[in-house]
């Protein structure tokens, strides 16, 4: 009864730990993006498509579904936003679908 208990834990603990290892590459992968799409000379498109390279390179291609790259202003700054929803897993490597919403952001690089 008491391996059962200690195999429950443990399968808790790797479940938390592959989550959060999800969570920090699609984070990652958002923030590169950003910081790409923000270079100058690069096409309007191209950080999102970096990071569904990023995200299907890493932890698979299923988490790369719903990827948004906008331009916002913040306080007369324009910044580059990426916008990541993918499913967060609950049971093994499936959750439910975007469960989980990360962003990175850049400034954006002007030619002057």
């Amino acid at each position: 009864m008491v391996a059962m208990l200690l195999t429950l834990l443990a399968l808790g603990v790797i479940q938390l730990a592959l989550a959060l290892h999800v969570r920090n590459t699609v984070l990652d992968a958002a923030a590169e993006g950003a910081r790409f799409a923000a270079l100058a000379g690069v096409a309007p498109e191209a950080g999102a498509a970096r990071t569904r390279e990023l995200i299907s390179t890493a932890v698979g291609a299923g988490y790369a579904t719903e990827i948004e790259q906008s331009r916002v202003d913040r306080d007369g700054v324009e910044l580059v936003r990426v916008t990541v929803r993918a499913a967060l897993p609950v049971l093994g490597l499936f959750g439910p679908p975007a469960s989980l919403e990360v962003s990175g952001h850049a400034v954006r690089e002007a030619v002057g």
